[in-house]
């Protein structure tokens, strides 16, 4: 990865800096790369890994769980980032295309149990138990991602 884990220390400055307003926004490098693309020496292999489909979790099961920072500082700086790069931020209005994640804020799951959506199975925290799982995004109003066994029922 790079760059690579840190220290405790650091760790706990991010989380200070994410309290104090310091950082802006929270943001996932998710760069994985096939398993031929691994598999040579260290030094020539592509750095990256699968980041994204673990982003949340990780920190709802970290940081959110044992009340470190709240849910709505967690949303709330994973959503920022689109305003720091001149981009509109991402809203739900009436009359515009959604944009919106469904999230299952109780769902236990294990990572890389059942596989990896992504083409990569390199995670850091492959075989961790974590505590919230995304189900569905949809990006300007169409689903850009959906996890294979979700189904959206709507009552009528």
């Amino acid at each position: 990865m790079n760059p690579p884990l840190r220290a405790e220390s650091d760790r706990q400055a991010l989380i200070e800096g994410l309290r104090s307003g310091t950082i802006d926004c929270i943001a996932t490098d998710h760069a994985p790369h096939s398993p031929d693309e691994k598999e040579q020496p260290f030094e020539l292999a592509p750095m990256g890994v699968t980041g994204l489909e673990t982003a949340f979790a990780v920190l709802n099961t970290d940081l959110v769980g044992p009340g470190l920072l709240s849910l709505g500082l967690v949303v709330e700086k994973l959503s920022a980032g689109a305003a720091l790069f001149g981009f509109t931020a991402p809203a739900l209005a009436v009359g515009e295309p959604a944009n919106v994640c469904l999230i299952d804020l109780n769902a236990e799951w294990r990572v890389g149990e059942g596989g990896y959506e992504s083409r990569s199975a390199n995670s850091c925290f492959a075989g961790r138990l974590l505590t919230g799982r995304v189900r569905m995004t949809i990006a300007a109003g169409a689903v850009a991602y959906r996890e294979r066994t979700f189904t959206l029922q709507i009552a009528g």
